[in-house]
């Protein structure tokens, strides 16, 4: 089965990171996404830009309107993602409780939908 591990967390942290901080962040994602590899679970990811350079769909009435920024104000914003391939949410949940650099924010585990089975 495979799940999407969505990063969540404060874009102001990240922001206000130094240099140095910033390169302990991506060593140890670099380390988590070579041991996903080794275990033959990882699938893809990769870091998003901003929530800001987001540009949002919006529909109401079938008809779409443009917006800038993401859909809906929140304190946490979608950072990043993992997909990963394994047996059983558990799992995948395991994986999620190593993903590097959250002393805060979340990770959601969400399967994909019956599409990407195949």
């Amino acid at each position: 089965m495979k799940y999407a591990l969505l990063i969540y967390g404060d874009e102001s942290t990240w922001a206000d990171m130094d240099e140095a901080a910033m390169r302990e962040v991506y060593a140890a994602h670099e380390a988590y996404g070579k041991a996903m590899t080794e275990a033959g679970v990882l699938r893809g990811g990769e870091e998003l830009a901003p929530s800001h350079s987001a540009t949002s769909l919006r529909f109401a009435n079938g008809k779409p309107t443009l917006h800038d920024g993401p859909f809906a104000e929140a304190r946490e914003q979608l950072g990043g993602f993992y997909l990963i391939e394994v047996d059983t949410l558990d799992e995948a949940l395991d994986w999620a409780r190593k993903m590097p650099a959250m002393s805060s924010g979340t990770v959601e585990v969400r399967p994909l939908g019956m599409a990407s089975a195949g």
